[in-house]
């Protein structure tokens, strides 16, 4: 007869032992915490919100009456009648779940858009479920600080695969229109109720302040809008005068009858017209004080701004905003407009006392470099000869 060695582990001493080919004891129930497993719909941590439709308070009404008729009279086909509709509740719940479960939500925003002008955003979801579709989903698009307004609706999105729907919004407002994130909800199988959940999906459009059409005076001969035109050496079609020709230079532009008569190369300086940059100020200070009518105020003279500063832009001209507060920002038209009307749509107002103490940091800010110098004047081509 052999002996059975002790346990190593004193903790084990008083334990039963297993006998061999027998399962392995559950440690959790033997702490007393026993294992359960979870259910299907109930993997995902996102929480849940129900609403009752007008067609489910109807329905709900009417099972608590059964309910109640049931209990009092112990009539059979009453409680069966109670079953029935007890258990549509808990089909409704199941399947509105599976149709919840596991969506991937996608925002596309434009590029840019515009106060007063409509724009499109798309909505893409994609079912990650292997066999399972999902039916009736509707998708409300959320940001910050607005009513939740616009929605997408999907009929259908099939297993392993992907919808895309987009809505039409028209701003109202310039500046950051920020997205938190996406609700999305169902009311199938049967219309009863509404389960809902919210998916956090951040995303940020700058929204433009509007432009209206200006009509910008003519230019006068020799003048321009904001300041004198002022002439520098180039290629254009004008001439600034003569000179002597160097080495590598066009021998196409050279004066053979004043060369002749001088005795040594000489050609036309050609001209190129340096307009100098078109100034629009913009006054954001504001009293400690102001009220609403100077906020309305300043939303219109940015507007203006705008609405000049792309004029200008459209004709050729260099545009430089400058604020109050010493913020300034140029374009022309090798960069287009984009840049002005993005710093307007951030811009933003100051009280008198906070530029006070700002005033050291914009002393400190970079300045933008000024336009190009006008050329010293010099005798035309008819003068020289």
């Amino acid at each position: 007869m052999t002996t059975q060695p002790e346990p190593s582990n004193p903790a084990l001493a008083g334990a039963p032992r297993r006998k061999p080919g027998s399962a392995a004891p559950n440690v959790g129930a033997a702490s007393g915490t026993p294992r359960r497993r979870p259910w299907p719909w109930s993997r995902s941590s996102t929480s849940r919100k129900l609403k009752f439709t007008r067609e489910g308070k109807f329905f709900v009404g009417i099972t608590l009456g059964v309910g109640f008729a049931a209990i009092n009279t112990g009539n059979n086909l009453l409680y069966l009648l109670l079953g029935m509709l007890l258990a549509l509740i808990i089909v409704s719940g199941i399947m509105s779940e599976l149709s919840l479960r596991d969506l991937t939500v996608v925002r596309r925003l434009p590029l840019r858009a515009q106060v007063g002008r409509p724009h499109l955003v798309e909505i893409e979801v994609f079912n990650h479920k292997a066999r399972v579709p999902s039916y009736a989903i509707e998708v409300e698009d959320l940001r910050e600080g607005q009513p939740a307004d616009k929605r997408c609706f999907f009929l259908k999105i099939s297993p392993k695969s992907a919808q895309v729907a987009a809505y039409r919004r028209t701003p109202a407002k310039r500046g950051r229109d920020r997205h938190v994130g996406f609700r999305i909800a169902t009311r199938f199988p049967f219309g009863l109720f509404e389960k809902s959940r919210e998916v956090p999906a951040e995303g940020e459009l700058i929204i433009y302040p509007a432009v209206d059409p200006v009509q910008l005076p003519a230019l006068p001969p020799g003048r321009h809008v904001g300041g004198e035109a002022s002439f520098g050496r180039g290629h254009g079609d004008d001439y600034l005068g003569l000179k002597l020709l160097r080495d590598g230079e066009d021998p196409r532009d050279v004066h053979w009858r004043k060369s002749a008569s001088v005795g040594q190369l000489v050609m036309r300086e050609r001209a190129r017209e340096a307009r100098p940059d078109v100034v629009l100020p913009l006054d954001n200070v504001r009293r400690d004080d102001a009220k609403e009518d100077w906020f309305n105020a300043f939303e219109r003279k940015i507007r203006d701004v705008a609405s000049r500063a792309v004029a200008h832009i459209k004709r050729g001209d260099s545009v430089t905003v400058k604020t109050t507060a010493g913020e300034m920002v140029r374009s022309d038209r090798s960069t287009g407009a984009d840049r002005i009307l993005r710093f307007l749509a951030l811009v933003e107002s100051i009280t008198a006392s906070e530029l006070a103490a700002k005033t050291p940091a914009h002393k400190a800010a970079p300045t933008i470099a000024p336009a190009p110098a006008s050329a010293p004047a010099v005798e035309s081509e008819k003068a020289a000869e």
